[in-house]
């Protein structure tokens, strides 16, 4: 089980980090997803088509990027809340409210073999008008190369807490 390590970030804000346990990415992942979601396109179908029309290291299957987020957020799932109880009991927040967006951005494809871990941080992105705080998770996905496969930042909403 993972745990959460309290930091000091390089602006000085507090973050909250913890590291997944690693998991190996398998084609039969990849083919469910594809199929479950209907991303039936070309280069995640028709491997005689991406062997034959995707470049360099592309050329073989490769886990479409919604699939390595979905995998990022299941590694940390059962670790996340300890994770943002910690900020939330530093800050003193009041309910979770919900995620409220997601940014990403990919680095390097991950193949079928490739085993992957997240390493994640939390911290307080501001307080709206409201008095509600929005917190940010960002998870880095990375390879048994310890090379960054995908970077990708959920936004959580808190509620105002009713005690203060």
């Amino acid at each position: 089980m993972a745990h959460v390590r309290i930091e000091s970030g390089e602006d000085g804000q507090t973050v909250y980090r913890l590291t997944s346990h690693r998991r190996t990415l398998t084609e039969t992942d990849i083919v469910n997803f594809v199929n479950l979601v209907g991303l039936h396109e070309p280069p995640f179908i028709d491997m005689d088509w991406v062997e034959k029309r995707m470049p360099g290291i592309h050329n073989k299957r490769f886990a479409p990027a919604p699939l390595l987020i979905s995998l990022g957020m299941g590694l940390v799932a059962t670790s996340a809340t300890e994770v943002t109880d910690a900020i939330s009991e530093a800050e003193g927040l009041g309910p979770f409210h919900g995620m409220v967006g997601i940014t990403a951005r990919v680095a390097s494809p991950a193949f079928p073999g490739d085993t992957l871990s997240v390493e994640l941080e939390g911290s307080v992105d501001r307080r709206t008008s409201k008095g509600q705080t929005l917190v940010d998770l960002e998870h880095v996905l990375k390879n048994q190369r310890d090379e960054i496969v995908v970077v990708f930042t959920e936004k959580l909403l808190f509620d105002p807490s009713s005690g203060g």
